[in-house]
């Protein structure tokens, strides 16, 4: 197969967790051969103000080079996988902004088809990462993606030695209430093996097409 498959990763990061966690996730979908892999994070909301007075503003410049993801782009995609900080238990709002502009692409049924993951942060260990992606889940399968998780075959999910995120819904990290924590080598781990296992199955699924 001479086609590259093509594999976008479009995320939401405020101070650069879920940014470290893209890029896992780049180098495993990169580690399969016969990939096109790029990094995507969707328009910021917030007003710069207040960017300032939070810290995020500094934060941010580590990454201010990805560019920014338009909602048409994804038909051209094999797999999507998406990544998102957790707000109150649910996706933040930026990156449902920019799924709410996806009307488009679901009339035309440009995504059926699509291989979709999402991996997430959250700030305290149970502050959400499972609902958090399995409600971005409805979101997929309204649009007829093939939703991919991260199977128990990646045994570093269910590592208690120390804390770590990561689930059979995603990879995840776990900010700590000031976000003082980056992700771990365990949680890095997870999101490699998440970007490698998605962009296998797309290769599959484009091999049979």
């Amino acid at each position: 197969m001479s086609e590259k498959v093509n594999i976008q990763i479009i995320f939401y990061s405020m101070y650069g967790h879920v940014y470290r966690l893209a890029e896992a996730v780049a180098e495993g979908a990169r580690s399969v051969p016969g990939t096109a892999v790029a990094l995507y994070q969707v328009p910021e909301l917030i007003p710069q103000k207040a960017l300032e007075e939070s810290g995020a503003l500094e934060a941010r410049k580590g990454f201010a080079n990805i560019p920014v993801a338009r909602p048409d782009q994804m038909a051209e995609a094999d797999a999507v996988i998406f990544g998102t900080p957790t707000r109150f238990g649910n996706m933040c709002g930026q990156m449902r902004n920019f799924l709410d502009q996806t009307s488009k692409l679901w009339m035309e049924g440009s995504l059926i088809g699509t291989v979709g993951s999402v991996f997430t942060s959250t700030a305290t260990q149970h502050g959400g990462q499972e609902t958090t992606i399995t409600s971005f889940h409805s979101t997929l399968l309204h649009q007829g993606m093939v939703i991919v998780g991260v199977p128990y075959s990646e045994a570093r999910q269910m590592t208690i030695g120390e804390m770590s995120g990561g689930s059979p819904y995603g990879a995840s990290t776990i900010t700590g209430g000031d976000g003082s924590r980056m992700p771990s080598e365990n949680e890095l781990a997870i999101a490699r093996f998440q970007g490698k296992h998605v962009a296998e199955i797309a290769k599959k699924l484009k091999g049979r097409s």
